[in-house]
């Protein structure tokens, strides 16, 4: 007994990291910051403000913590381009510098306060994140979603929103995600037929072509084929365009976001949202029902994986098969955005490609699938149930 234990293998927990993720993070569709009042958001292990201009009409980020004396600016007062700490009145421009005390005779000159660099982009509020203070990069942008601002915006949906606060776990729980054909299967109840991963840069790509389990109704996206390219751009913001077969010769084009920023080193508030391209003879109406539908089955599948989440211990030695994909290559991908930029490994951005032979999983899971509802059919017969 004592051999066999020794040769037991030991789950290496480890610690997640002390810094965030450098990167774009999306805060939220932008319109919801733009009601005049400021907002609180926690993330990177503070407090932060988000509020709009009322002159230059622009989306603004600070520390939330006036430095004068400590006052939360979220509950404080947009006046004109400022914000104005609830406390002593003092008014905080965009760019971080003190824009007026109004009982002081001058203001301090270091009266300064961090502020964020933003950008609007897919209707969307972004804020940059690098521990070593650097300014984005261009090659980093964030890029712009065609049914946003292309010429055929006007044939989607507006954005369905949602947001979900995750305790109690690391933020890579999620981006594991990317490689794990298997857990399409057994947590969110679809057949994965084809599945691909590619890796270069600052993108991780997924490629997956899946059927629904005939077994279960809940947790997927269509009833049909569905194809989905995703790929997060940075650490923390996935587009995933999807294709939904809905019969009839028809194929419905989807836009999935995936999201998330860290509040602190376990735990992370995720987003996600969908619009959707009109089929012909679709109305305004019935393309918001269907992103609507797209978003509610989405939060199913996330609910799915947060309850994992909550239950499961962070592994930082999986023991893996060749059908679990290249989570160790996802994962030296991923480290990329917690270490300075000259410690950036050729290994880290270079060029990878991973596809899983699906079909030896795809025939044990349906023979499963058929076992399933043949006892379910027997006991149904026995039960005279309809």
């Amino acid at each position: 007994m004592t051999a066999l234990n020794d040769e037991a293998r030991v789950i290496e927990a480890g610690r997640p990291p002390t810094r965030f993720a450098r990167g774009w993070h999306c805060l939220g569709l932008a319109d919801a910051f733009k009601d005049g009042e400021p907002h609180e958001i926690e993330a990177f292990g503070t407090k932060l403000v988000v509020f709009q201009g009322q002159e230059d009409g622009a989306l603004h980020v600070l520390n939330a913590y006036c430095p004068h004396m400590g006052g939360n600016l979220a509950h404080g007062t947009v006046k004109g381009d400022a914000v104005a700490c609830p406390f002593h009145d003092w008014r905080w421009s965009g760019d971080g510098r003190c824009a007026g005390i109004p009982y002081a005779r001058r203001v301090p000159p270091r009266a300064r306060t961090r502020s964020c660099t933003t950008l609007e982009r897919n209707r969307q509020l972004f804020v940059w994140h690098d521990p070593e203070g650097n300014p984005p990069p261009p090659e980093v942008i964030v890029p712009e979603i065609a049914g946003v601002h292309g010429p055929e915006a006007g044939q989607w949906s507006d954005w369905n929103w949602k947001t979900l606060r995750v305790e109690g776990s690391h933020c890579r729980e999620i981006v594991d995600n990317v490689v794990d054909m298997a857990h399409f299967y057994y947590v969110h109840y679809a057949f994965p037929e084809y599945f691909k991963n590619v890796f270069e840069g600052h993108v991780a790509t997924q490629y997956m072509e899946s059927s629904p389990r005939g077994d279960m109704e809940l947790g997927t996206l269509s009833s049909g084929m569905l194809r989905s390219d995703a790929s997060y751009y940075g650490p923390s913001y996935m587009i995933d365009h999807l294709y939904s077969d809905v019969g009839g010769g028809l194929e419905m084009e989807i836009v999935l976001i995936n999201c998330h920023y860290p509040i602190d080193a376990d735990s992370f508030v995720l987003q996600y949202g969908a619009i959707v391209k009109r089929l012909p003879g679709m109305t305004d109406e019935q393309a918001a029902e269907a992103a609507a539908a797209t978003a509610e089955g989405a939060t199913v599948g996330f609910e799915q994986d947060v309850e994992i989440w909550r239950n499961k211990t962070r592994i930082d030695n999986p023991l893996l098969t060749e059908e679990d994909g290249p989570v160790y290559q996802l994962r030296r991908w991923y480290e990329q955005f917690y270490v300075d930029v000259a410690d950036v490994k050729d290994e880290m951005v270079q060029r990878f490609e991973f596809e899983i032979d699906t079909q030896r999983a795809t025939t044990a899971w349906r023979a499963e699938v058929d076992e399933n509802l043949a006892r379910r059919a027997a006991a149904e017969t026995e039960t005279g149930a309809p």
